[in-house]
């Protein structure tokens, strides 16, 4: 299971009803998204962070385990902004950019940090479910579920074929690391097709078009948690509109 699964079926919130955490992570998210990039995405990230290291337990290894790929992302993106085309030289520093980019990396980091407090605090099989409710169709919920659970699958196999390559020397050097490489994508990519129809197989003799339906464990939303995430996102406007 990867990390950030892991962590979100063993999480301090792992009984909180989805909808609590869905509302304080996509609150904070649309407070980052439209509030002035200055101060709003510090605000909205240090209180995201504030979150994440503290109830809802995540520590700071894993926190930045968490991010750091998506965060070279941000990065990547935001260098363009930097240099500017034509004129007299082909590419050249752009001063004016410097304000765009830093604007855009702050909004996608506290984005981020949003992100990760409902991802790193729910896991995927409490919150696919009850999207039917909101409106989802039940055959996107139920490819989206069957996915899910497929994808655990392949990662074993392909940590298996690696495992057995490893055992045959398959990584001692480039060439060898190339063709062990694309024999492990093979294995997977066949792997894969077979456990779809053998999917596939069983859910025909199910006989059953409707949904797949899968026992929820029963929640209730929480008042006081809900008037809590109210005021904190009230506060986190307030204070950035006062100091903008």
């Amino acid at each position: 299971m990867p990390a950030l699964d892991a962590l979100a079926c063993t999480g301090p919130w792992r009984h909180r009803h989805p909808g609590e955490k869905a509302v304080l992570a996509f609150g904070l998210l649309c407070c980052a998204v439209a509030l002035p990039a200055w101060p709003g995405a510090l605000v909205v990230g240090a209180v995201a962070l504030a979150l994440l290291l503290g109830p809802a337990g995540v520590g700071p290894g894993r926190l930045l385990r968490a991010v750091r790929a998506p965060l070279v992302f941000v990065v990547v993106g935001a260098v363009p902004l930097l240099f500017s085309v034509g004129g007299p030289g082909l590419v050249r520093f752009d001063p004016g950019g410097v304000g765009a980019a830093l604007a855009l990396t702050g909004r996608a980091t506290a984005a981020l940090l949003c992100l990760l407090l409902f991802a790193a605090t729910t896991p995927l099989a409490d919150a696919l479910p009850r999207l039917a409710r909101l409106g989802v169709p039940a055959a996107v919920v139920d490819v989206a579920g069957l996915v899910y659970r497929l994808l655990f699958l392949l990662l074993d196999r392909a940590a298996a074929v690696r495992a057995a390559q490893a055992g045959r020397l398959g990584f001692r050097s480039v060439r060898t690391t190339f063709r062990s490489v694309a024999g492990q994508a093979g294995a997977v990519f066949v792997s894969a097709f077979e456990r779809a129809r053998r999917m596939e197989q069983g859910l025909d003799l199910r006989g059953d078009a409707a949904s797949l339906r899968v026992l929820l464990p029963r929640q209730h939303l929480s008042r006081r948690f809900l008037a809590a995430t109210g005021v904190l996102l009230a506060a986190v406007v307030s204070l950035t509109l006062v100091v903008a």
